[in-house]
């Protein structure tokens, strides 16, 4: 089977290109205008392809990035082609930059899978394939394939700057690392993960020394610690670490390529007074702790096929009889933050286009309490998802997770595209589930796509007060 897997891999990427232009010809016949923040993105390409960069619409809040990339790759499709009216730059071609990047998101998500994954090489062919594929046809980012947003293309070059990162090159990394930033400021997060997996590695093995020297084998570095004290024991070891010159010193020769990057966004951050470009009034960062455990059961849902068994539950009630005095505190914790740090954003409770809307109206707004009684499953699916991860060593979990509220704590908007990136290294560094889970993930995606296209090109609907058709969408 290894012998054919490139041409196995191959078949699939054409299968998928071909099915996604085939949806793609029938989203842009129904939808031929610009929709939802289409209806900044693509007048701004336009100005940029008709060589008007000094002009900028204030109400976009997030850097040219996607603009410069589509008109780097149309100008020579228009010369080649000789190309001219209304075809050049109009909205379908615009759209169509996100096919490619899709492309490239599959041939990236299997290469990533590959390295990571290198351990288990033997005999899992089938499984780095079907799992590439699954996760390229991930619901809340396929869809954008289809629409003129920044999703495909700024998942693009954080899975390009990631896979640099894992093979060592970090001036690329880096140099990719900017042109994620280019197309979503928040990325600088996971260029930030990418160069906190070096400080991690190096954490690792301190940390590893350490323990051999005291001979403790009941902590390990692939063990998140349950426990106050075990807590305590990382936190102390983190801060001398993190003080020490020569560890400090190995790290920087390492990673001082991201913190030029850093350094560089710093200097934009204090340039342009904030991290907004643009209109920064529904943008207000703020505590909003909820989105962490939203995100756990976002997660938990998309992951359940492969992340979900018996032994998995069985070991959820094991620790909570073993240590009930722990998960009571959290719990407690929970409660805290769901009750003082829970923010509603204006547009998750007026605009009824957005599936999030409907999640909230149903759900959390049924009644007050509704938002407490879900901690329990809250706790259950973050626990689900540390312990997933339990094969990756600690101070990357660590690193990770920091990152991860980084992202998502201080929106304020209930956003489930927010989440693509932090999936998508969530799932990768999964070990590779079997082949029938890989099927069920891979079934449940595509029946998600499926509704959502229906949902999008079928039922449409219209505001009292507007002539223009609306539609549900991600």
């Amino acid at each position: 089977m290894e012998k054919y897997e490139g041409y196995i891999f191959t078949a699939l990427c054409s299968t998928n290109f071909l099915i996604s232009c085939l949806l793609f010809s029938r989203v842009t016949r129904e939808q031929r205008e610009p929709y939802m923040d289409e209806i900044f993105h693509v007048p701004q390409a336009q100005k940029y392809c008709s060589g008007k960069f000094n002009e900028w619409d204030p109400m976009i809040t997030t850097p040219p990035g996607l603009y410069l990339i589509s008109v780097g790759v149309i100008k020579p499709v228009v010369w080649l082609a000789d190309l001219t009216g209304a075809v050049v730059c109009s909205t379908a071609m615009l759209r169509f930059i996100n096919l490619l990047f899709n492309c490239g998101n599959l041939y990236l998500l299997y290469l990533l899978i590959c390295k990571l994954h290198l351990r288990e090489k033997t005999r899992t062919t089938s499984r780095r394939v079907l799992s590439a594929l699954s996760l390229s046809m991930f619901p809340v980012l396929y869809f954008f394939n289809f629409l003129y947003y920044t999703d495909a293309g700024s998942t693009f070059f954080i899975l390009f700057t990631y896979l640099m990162t894992l093979y060592g090159c970090h001036k690329a990394s880096a140099f990719l690392g900017v042109c994620s930033v280019l197309f979503r400021q928040t990325n600088i997060i996971w260029v930030a993960f990418s160069a906190g997996t070096l400080v991690a590695a190096k954490m690792d093995e301190a940390w590893r020394v350490e323990h051999m020297k005291k001979r403790d084998e009941r902590s390990t570095p692939s063990q998140v610690p349950l426990s106050i004290s075990g807590a305590k024991k990382v936190i102390i070891f983190t801060l001398e670490f993190l003080t020490s010159p020569s560890h400090m010193k190995a790290v920087l020769l390492v990673a001082w390529p991201y913190a030029a990057v850093g350094v560089g966004f710093m200097v934009f951050v204090v340039l342009n007074d904030g991290i907004v470009v643009g209109d920064r009034t529904s943008h207000e960062a703020c505590l909003n702790f909820p989105q962490f455990f939203y995100f756990f059961s976002f997660t938990f849902f998309f992951s359940f096929p492969v992340s979900l068994c018996y032994h998995r539950v069985q070991r959820f009630f094991q620790a909570v009889k073993k240590q009930p005095l722990f998960f009571l505190f959290v719990m407690c914790v929970f409660l805290l933050l769901v009750w003082k740090f829970t923010f509603i954003h204006k547009y998750l409770l007026a605009d009824n286009r957005h599936f999030p809307f409907y999640v909230w109206k149903r759900l959390f707004q049924r009644h007050e309490l509704v938002r407490f009684l879900l901690i329990p499953a809250y706790i259950f699916a973050g626990w689900n998802f540390v312990d997933s991860l339990k094969s990756r060593s600690l101070f990357w979990s660590l690193a990770f997770l920091v990152c991860l509220l980084v992202a998502t704590v201080p929106q304020k908007l209930l956003e489930f595209r927010y989440f693509i990136v932090p999936y998508l290294m969530y799932r990768l560094h999964m070990p590779l589930p079997s082949l029938p889970r890989l099927f069920v993930e891979f079934l449940l995606y595509t029946a998600v796509n499926a509704a959502t296209i229906y949902i999008f090109i079928s039922k449409t609907f219209h505001w009292p007060d507007s002539t223009a058709t609306q539609r549900f969408m991600w």
